[in-house]
């Protein structure tokens, strides 16, 4: 075995997630400077960088030297270095698994993985569900709904679900994907045979499963169901309304989002501490503001600083973690930040609110004394969809086909919005061209290529996206409107 990979798998099935999250383990800087060393040492494409640089591994012993390691980032890293240098000993061997992503700018990466790595994210879904679901002591059904195929979410979830069956928690693991038909399937054969189901998926897909269940025959308030969410940031209202049509018994345990990416797995998990923060900030738009530097509400989760360790810069996140390929100091370019766990109860206080409490009051777990970090979304012109990536480039495309063109200039503004129902959809704002009255008809043309173009572009559009989801809903605008187009300013393709 490779990577010591024995030691480390004899330590993840023999330690309980109590001991791992809970027990002394020393300065997480000392385990982000050790990984700045490791990777130095073995992996070609990183030494090479630090040369660059003119950065000497041995000589990054405080964090202010760490602090001052240059930044990864897609065109400084990955673009440049072929996929084999980026690995320990400039080779995949060791490896079993590829994942294929479209990161931020549609071209697809590779990212490589083997069991250790697959542990370190184990350790995420554990956490989930020993604190909310209890499936140490509780049979458990989890349905994994992401796509299946090359992308992270369907395979990587599956894996580590089985890696905690090994472990000797209580959880079967069925795989229909995003199938809804298979879905209703397998709930109808097996839901009523397990204490508790657990459906793991992209948020609209989720609602769009337990909007339809009835219709199939499912009685959700007959199940005692949970969800885990990820890939999109959900409202307080999203989840209510799941609360009221899933018949979820405890808010703060029976819904959990991931915080997630192809370039390393999850990254940090939604606690039942971290949700009980995330409503209150809800309820009080100046507490979020206060904290957070905007009203709106982000993904708020915690991590393990051994595991993942986090950074912020200009707005954005950085981290660092072990992984198929060793990331250090990488740029993911998602807009958010951290806040350590005795800052965030210390601000809950002087506010008159007991976080702890209102955990205790719903369950006995979920309680770690972890660092937060929150995320709104990417800071990149792409949008997620149903967890796929809609980007600028894919929708240009197809008002460029023949029977639109003459009409727009070819401008327009993308968002993912809430419909009358707390679904999702797809809305782009287009601009007219100068002078031009919108013949009858224009927006279902446009409608129509915009969505050939994004099927024929994104497997992952295609895969991810109900069908009845995929035709975005158009708003033809006038030249220059001050709303979406404004003249002088640099124009954002999304919002």
């Amino acid at each position: 075995m490779t990577r010591d990979l024995r030691a480390r798998l004899d330590a993840f099935l023999r330690t309980p997630i109590t001991a791992a999250l809970d027990g002394v383990r020393g300065d997480p800087v000392e385990t982000a400077l050790a990984l700045v060393q490791e990777v130095a040492a073995e992996v070609p494409a990183y030494r090479q960088l630090l040369a660059e640089h003119g950065v000497a591994p041995d000589e990054v012993r405080t964090l202010a030297e760490f602090a001052r390691l240059p930044l990864l980032t897609r065109e400084n890293y990955l673009r440049r270095y072929p996929l084999a240098e980026r690995c320990r000993g400039g080779s995949l061997a060791g490896l079993e698994m590829i994942a294929m992503s479209s990161g931020s700018t549609g071209e697809p990466t590779p990212w490589p993985r083997g069991l250790v790595d697959e542990l370190a994210i184990a350790a995420r879904f554990e956490q989930v569900f020993f604190d909310n679901f209890e499936a140490d002591r509780r049979s458990t059904l989890a349905v994994v709904c992401f796509p299946l195929g090359t992308w992270i979410g369907g395979m990587y979830t599956a894996s580590c679900c089985r890696h905690l069956a090994a472990k000797g928690y209580r959880l079967i693991t069925v795989t229909p994907g995003n199938q809804k038909p298979e879905i209703y399937r397998v709930l109808g054969a097996l839901g009523g045979q397990f204490e508790q189901v657990v459906l793991l998926g992209y948020p609209p897909f989720l609602k769009d499963v337990i909007d339809g269940g009835a219709a199939a025959g499912i009685d959700w308030h007959a199940l005692r169901l949970g969800l885990v969410l990820a890939g999109e940031v959900v409202s307080e209202d999203w989840k209510a309304l799941m609360v009221a049509r899933a018949g979820l018994r405890r808010p703060l345990f029976d819904i959990a989002s991931l915080y997630g990416t192809a370039d390393a797995g999850v990254l940090a998990n939604e606690t039942p501490l971290a949700a009980a923060i995330r409503g209150f900030l809800g309820r009080e738009p100046e507490h979020a503001r206060a904290l957070l530097g905007e009203a709106r509400l982000p993904t708020l989760a915690q991590y393990d600083p051994h595991s993942r360790y986090f950074e912020t810069h200009e707005g954005t996140l950085l981290f660092s973690g072990d992984n198929g390929v060793p990331l250090v100091r990488y740029h993911i370019s998602d807009q958010g930040g951290i806040v350590g766990y005795d800052d965030m109860l210390e601000f809950c206080r002087v506010r008159g609110y007991d976080p702890i409490a209102e955990v205790q009051a719903q369950g006995e777990r979920g309680v770690h004394a972890l660092p937060f970090v929150y995320v709104f979304g990417r800071s990149h012109f792409a949008v997620s969809f149903y967890g796929a990536n809609v980007f600028p480039e894919m929708v240009a495309v197809g008002l460029e086909q023949p029977e639109v063109s003459p009409h727009v200039t070819g401008k327009f503004v993308m968002e993912v919005a809430a419909d009358g129902d707390q679904g999702r959809e797809l809305r782009i704002a287009v601009e007219l061209a100068e002078g031009v009255t919108a013949p009858a008809g224009l927006e279902e043309k446009v409608a129509a290529v915009i969505q050939a173009s994004l099927l024929r572009l994104s497997s992952e559009f295609g895969a991810y996206t109900p069908g009845e989801r995929q035709r975005p809903r158009i708003t033809l605008l006038p030249a220059r409107d001050p709303g979406y187009f404004p003249v002088g300013v640099k124009h954002r393709y999304s919002r």
